[in-house]
């Protein structure tokens, strides 16, 4: 078995870090099996090495390496680029195809950014990992494979599970063995010796001399937030390979080619609304309806008990508070708040205190009336109960106010809005 320090050099992975060196040492145990290996981590980090070296260190290290970006193929081509196509099946179908799978029977196939698969597809992918069957597109032939497959993906597999673009059970298939590649922000003991490398590798398909950081810029090097990880940091060290005369680069040249320099700041992700925030906002939605149903049925019940026996302390005490949530408070009470009231009492129409005591024949037209009052708008049983205050307090609008349990003010614009 070979060593890491010599699995390094032969594949061109460059750096020392301790999590680096765990995963490609876990490449190195698995290779020699044919268990499915899921490879994680941020785009940019080198993913695509890992089942390279999973592959020349097996037994099949003399059959097929296909490498599939399955995030680049079409949803409508990828059934037929991975299992293959009759003639037929499909318009442009001329001529029959054989797929990926059927291509690399007793090799590797490395599908990439697997993540990006529709669910059509991964239930096709499910059964070639389970007995190693397949159907082409436009075929009711079963056909046999004996292909490993090397996953990788740079999107968080369990979220995918959870909004339902990923099957779990296709996900436990794939990652019987996971190996997790770090971001380069998480190496930074790795990031001048890349760029040393890179600056190195383009000077001699450029034909001039290698570029160098002062200490300032590989101090900047070294803090930047590489988002893009490895593939960035080279794409870097081109440009100025490139494009700076001066061989030698400072802090304030290499800022230039850094952009939105935060270093190394935290990444502010904005919270995606989910499914389940939409369904508790329904249910709130739901629960105050069912509040303004059951606060409307109790001031009917008052209004019921008014009409029959005039305004008793029990049920002034009850209206209060239903009042209050009705109107609300007012901050600016003490504009109206005086000792006397100052403006002339309001007339209304003459309406009796008390209802009389009725007999059998006035109970029973009563009652229709009753009826007739359960249609009533709110505007009105609201009109109802401010004029029989104004009239029990003959006119007064402050002491309305205080049985009714609202503001002067709001019984003021209450008596303007109803023109009483």
């Amino acid at each position: 078995m070979e060593s890491i320090q010599a699995i390094k050099q032969r594949f061109g992975i460059i750096g020392n870090n301790a999590a680096l060196n765990r995963a490609i040492e876990k490449a190195i145990q698995v290779a020699p099996t044919d268990i499915s290996v899921l490879v994680t981590g941020e785009s940019g980090v080198g993913k695509e090495s890992i089942p390279k070296i999973i592959h020349s260190l097996s037994h099949r290290k003399h059959g097929k390496y296909i490498a599939v970006n399955c995030g680049a193929i079409p949803e409508g081509t990828i059934d037929s680029e991975l299992f293959g196509h009759e003639k037929g099946a499909f318009t442009g179908a001329t001529q029959t195809r054989n797929g990926y799978f059927e291509v690399a029977d007793n090799g590797t196939i490395f599908l990439d950014e697997v993540g990006e698969l529709p669910l059509t597809t991964q239930v096709r992918l499910l059964r070639v990992l389970e007995n190693g069957e397949f159907i082409k597109v436009g075929s009711s032939k079963v056909q046999k494979t004996n292909v490993r497959i090397v996953a990788a993906t740079n999107v968080n597999m369990f979220e995918a599970i959870k909004k339902g673009k990923f099957r779990e059970d296709l996900y436990y298939r794939l990652s019987t063995v996971e190996i997790h590649l770090p971001p380069l922000r998480a190496r930074k003991d790795d990031i001048h010796l890349l760029f040393r490398k890179f600056a190195s590798d383009f000077a001699m398909k450029y034909k001039m001399p290698s570029i160098r950081l002062n200490e300032e810029a590989t101090e900047m090097l070294v803090k930047y937030r590489w988002s893009g990880n490895i593939r960035q940091l080279r794409n870097v060290a081109e440009q100025i390979s490139v494009l700076e005369e001066n061989r030698t680069v400072t802090a304030e040249k290499l800022r230039q080619y850094l952009p939105n320099n935060t270093g190394n700041l935290p990444a502010v992700i904005e919270k995606e609304k989910s499914d389940s925030d939409f369904s508790s906002e329904r249910e709130i939605l739901y629960k105050v309806l069912f509040d303004m149903k059951s606060d409307l049925n109790d001031l009917k019940k008052l209004t019921m008990e008014l009409m029959q026996h005039g305004v008793s302390q029990k049920v002034k005490d009850e209206n209060e508070s239903l009042i209050q949530k009705i109107y609300g408070d007012d901050e600016t009470e003490e504009f109206f708040h005086e000792e006397e009231e100052t403006t002339p009492p309001v007339k209304l129409l003459s309406i009796p205190p008390e209802v009389s005591v009725m007999n059998e024949e006035d109970k029973y037209h009563f009652a229709e009336d009753v009826e007739e009052e359960e249609t009533l708008s709110l505007h009105d049983k609201e009109l109802e109960l401010i004029k029989k205050a104004l009239e029990r307090n003959k006119g007064k609008r402050k002491a309305a106010a205080k049985e009714l349990g609202i503001s002067e003010r709001t019984l003021y614009r209450k008596i303007k809005q109803f023109d009483l």
